[in-house]
């Protein structure tokens, strides 16, 4: 019987469904960034000066990646993942967008090969 190779051992639903979401989090903040710089905008001015609604918005998405980030860190000790806080680092290059459905993927890998033995 043939083994799969590292990289694609350890998939289900789940994770696959958390890799779409963490390419389309990528895709889809990386084009309003490039806009954003194009255009020569302020970029955090924008976020929370534009009034009332979309400052909540900001304080809305800070406060669930503050909590999304103590979640990576918690899990990724809980299950023995390494380097979970390169999620943290690459989401203030990116997007939390990005790398929360990023580390949701792994983590479901990793639980997926824990429950295999």
């Amino acid at each position: 019987m043939a083994t799969k190779s590292t990289l694609t051992q350890h998939w289900n639903a789940t994770s696959i469904t958390f890799l779409v979401l963490s390419i389309l989090g990528l895709l889809g903040t990386l084009a309003f960034n490039v806009i954003a710089a194009a255009s020569g905008r302020d970029f955090l001015g924008d976020w929370f000066g534009s009034g009332p609604a979309v400052g909540s918005l900001g304080i809305d998405l800070l406060i669930v990646a503050i909590a999304g980030s103590v979640l990576i860190i918690v899990e990724a000790r809980r299950l023995g993942m390494k380097r979970a806080w390169l999620y943290i680092a690459l989401s203030a290059l990116t997007a939390f967008a990005f790398t929360f459905p990023l580390f949701l993927t792994m983590r479901e890998r990793r639980l997926v090969a824990l429950s295999m033995g």
